[in-house]
C-alpha cells in the first residue's frame, strides 16, 4: 500500500515515528510535515532523536490563527494528495494538522486513519476537543488507545471500522527504555538525581492565554519544597513576560526539550504537574505521580486509578495534589502492550481502506 501519514507538532513525531518504523518494512509511506511546529526545539530535534526520516514534503505554514493556519494547510495537504493518491491517509492524535489532513482526505474521497481516536476531554472551548471529534466523525479506520475511547466513539454512534490497538506513544517510550536512554546516572547534566525535583509542563491555550491562571499555577510551582524544572513552551515564556510574572527560586526555567530529555526528566522525578496529555500518559507509564493543571482530560482512566489528579489553576489543589502519597496496588495496563504499531499495520492490511 501507499500510505500518506500527515505531521506537524511534537506529540505526532513520536507517534508516526513508531508507526513508521513498521509501516516502512512492508509499505510506502509518505510524510508530509505541515509546519506546525517548526522552532529547531519543538521540530528538527525530535526527527533526529527518533529516527525519522526527512519529510518527503514540509509545507512550511508556521504559526497563524487556527482559521488560516488549518485553511493553508488545506491547500498544502490537497496539493499532495492529488499528486500521490494514496490508498490510505493516516492522522495522529488532535491538531489543526490532525484536522485539515482529514478534511483534505475527506474532501477527496480518500481512505482516513485517525491514529489515537475516540479520545473526549467534553470541553468543546478546547481547539483539540473539536478538532479530535471532527476528525473522528471523519474516518474510515478509527484506531483507538484504550477501551474507553472505544466506548466514547459507541456513544456518538461510531462503530463501524473502530478497532482497539493500544498507544503507539508507549511502543515509542518502550524502545527509549531498551535502548538505555533513560538512565538516571545523565541527571548529572543539570545537578539533579532521582526523586529529589519535580518537572513542570505548561503549554495549552487555556492556560498561557489566561494571565489570571497562568499566575495561579506559577505560584503554586514556587510553593513546592523541592526545584520546580520547567522547560518553558515559547509561548509560555512570552505569556510569563507579557503579565509580569516572576517564578521563584526554587523554579528553573529551561528551554523547550527534546524528547528524550523529557522523558529522562520525567521518568526520575517525584512528580509531574503538566497540562498535556501525552506528558500525562508518559508519568503513568513511568508510574510517577500526575498532576494536571486543567479541570479535565482526555485520559480519565488516569484519574480513576489514582495516577493522576485533576486540579485546575487552584494554587491549593495543586500543591496538595503534588505532595499526595503514591497510589496503592499495581497500575492497570491500561494502553496496551508496546505493541500497537503493529496492530495498526495489521488493521490497516486486513481491512484494506483502500476498497472498504
Amino acid at each position: 500500500m501507499k500510505i500518506v501519514s500527515i505531521v506537524g507538532a511534537r506529540p505526532q513525531f513520536i507517534k508516526a515515528a513508531a508507526l513508521s518504523r513498521v509501516l516502512r518494512d512492508r509499505h510506502e509511506d509518505i510524510l508530509i510535515h505541515t509546519g506546525q511546529h517548526y522552532d529547531a526545539q519543538l521540530s528538527d530535534v525530535f526527527f533526529a532523536e527518533l529516527d525519522l526520516p526527512p519529510p518527503d514534503y514540509h509545507l512550511g505554514v508556521g504559526s497563524d490563527s487556527h482559521a488560516r493556519q488549518t485553511a493553508r494547510m488545506l491547500e498544502g495537504i490537497e496539493s499532495v494528495l492529488l499528486d500521490e493518491l494514496p490508498d490510505c491517509v493516516l492522522v495522529y492524535g488532535d491538531t489543526n494538522s490532525t484536522l485539515a489532513g482529514a478534511l483534505a482526505t475527506a474532501k477527496l474521497g480518500l481512505p482516513l486513519a485517525h491514529v489515537e481516536a475516540g479520545l473526549r476531554s467534553y470541553d468543546r472551548t478546547m481547539p483539540e476537543e473539536l478538532n479530535r471529534v471532527l476528525t473522528d466523525h471523519c474516518a474510515d479506520v478509527l484506531l483507538c488507545p484504550s477501551a474507553l475511547a472505544v466506548s466514547n466513539l459507541a456513544r456518538e454512534g461510531i462503530r463501524g471500522g473502530v478497532h482497539l490497538v493500544g498507544d503507539v506513544m508507549y511502543d515509542s517510550l518502550l524502545r527509549q527504555v531498551q535502548d538505555g536512554w533513560l538512565e538516571g546516572g545523565q541527571l548529572a547534566q543539570w545537578g539533579l538525581s532521582p526523586q529529589s525535583y519535580v518537572i513542570a509542563t505548561v503549554h495549552r491555550a487555556a492556560n498561557t492565554d489566561d494571565a489570571s491562571r497562568l499566575a495561579s499555577i506559577v505560584q503554586a510551582l514556587g510553593l513546592l519544597p523541592e526545584p520546580v524544572i520547567f522547560p518553558v513552551h515559547p509561548r509560555t515564556r512570552k505569556a510569563m513576560l507579557d503579565a509580569g510574572l516572576a517564578p521563584s527560586a526554587n523554579v528553573r526555567l529551561l528551554e523547550p526539550l527534546g524528547y528524550r530529555d523529557m522523558l529522562l526528566l520525567e521518568s526520575n522525578a517525584r512528580c509531574v504537574l503538566t497540562d498535556s496529555g501525552g506528558v500525562q500518559k508518559e508519568a503513568f507509564f513511568f508510574g510517577v505521580p500526575c498532576v494536571t493543571l486543567r479541570d479535565e482530560t482526555e485520559w480519565p482512566e488516569t484519574v480513576d486509578c489514582g495516577w493522576n489528579v485533576l486540579a485546575g489553576c487552584d494554587v491549593e489543589r495543586i500543591a496538595a495534589a503534588a505532595d499526595r502519597p503514591l497510589p496503592e496496588g499495581e497500575r492497570p495496563l491500561l494502553f496496551g502492550d508496546g505493541h500497537a504499531a503493529e496492530k495498526i499495520v495489521e488493521v490497516l492490511e486486513s481491512d484494506d481502506p483502500s476498497h472498504s
